[in-house]
């Protein structure tokens, strides 16, 4: 068995979908680092759904190795009722 931890059961926060959603018809269902208003998205927020299944860390930024970079995964796909990142 891989690293995956099972997908959650619980449901998203308002904050969690927004920034699911953001991931839907980006190439690979990148995740932003940044909100809409350009302030950085909480890594609460990231952590939370990577510890949720929703989201995986996808890349280091070996410029900022602090940042998350993440994508959507399978399960963060089907929380928001779409089977591919492209369907949205």
């Amino acid at each position: 068995m891989s690293g995956r931890r099972a997908p959650s059961r619980r449901k998203p926060t308002r904050a969690q979908i927004e920034w699911l959603r953001r991931g839907l018809g980006q190439a690979g269902g990148k995740l932003p680092l940044f909100d809409a208003a350009g302030r950085e998205i909480s890594a609460q927020t990231i952590r939370a759904c990577i510890a949720a299944g929703w989201a995986e860390p996808w890349f280091s930024n070996p410029i900022k190795p602090d940042w998350l970079v993440c994508r959507l995964t399978e399960a963060g796909l089907k929380v928001l009722g779409q089977t591919s990142p492209r369907d949205g």
